[in-house]
């Protein structure tokens, strides 16, 4: 479904992003590769709704096998499936039990209320603060052991490296590209 979607010609200063779970639902949504669509993963366990759309950049393979996700900062949410281009301004350092899973916070390229944000200072800072609880606590009553730890927040140029990274491990790992 999504195979042809590339990063974009821009990346990583503007990257291309598909929108896997929208603002305001418990249902966690995962794009699934082989079959080549967007299924229900779980509804979260905790009462915590995701606070803004959330998925993935494509043409990138991280340290858990999967896509570099990204967290796109809208006043209303899409759909899942939805193809944005973002703007990168940051990023949320975090490890659950695969590793690393570091989260890229960006904004619509097209949305004229974010024409002004380049980077996480823009934003007012209880944003950060819903989204740092948030990633804290979803899935705090799974009961799994599922730890989440947080290790900060990163400029717009370390969220650049960290997308260049993960182009990188895609682009020399073949078995990514289904």
């Amino acid at each position: 479904m999504f195979k042809h979607i590339t990063i974009g010609s821009n990346s990583p200063k503007v990257v291309n992003t598909i929108v896997e779970i929208t603002s305001e639902t418990r249902n966690k949504y995962e794009y699934d590769e082989e079959l080549g669509i967007i299924k229900l993963d779980r509804v979260l366990h905790s009462p915590v709704h995701y606070p803004f759309d959330y998925g993935f950049i494509p043409e990138t393979l991280c340290e858990d096998g999967d896509h570099l996700d990204v967290m796109v900062i809208t006043n209303s949410p899409t759909f899942p499936g939805c193809f944005v281009e973002v703007r990168p301004i940051g990023a949320l350092l975090m490890e659950d039990e695969h590793g690393g899973d570091e989260k890229i916070i960006a904004v619509p390229l097209h949305n004229p209320h974010f024409k002004h944000v380049k980077k996480l200072k823009d934003l007012a800072p209880h944003l950060l603060d819903e989204i740092e609880h948030f990633w804290c606590s979803y899935k705090f009553l799974e009961k799994k052991n599922k730890p989440v730890k947080l290790s900060g927040w990163v400029n717009r140029l370390q969220a650049y490296q960290l997308i260049k990274k993960s182009q990188k491990t895609y682009q020399v790992n073949p078995a990514s590209r289904l």
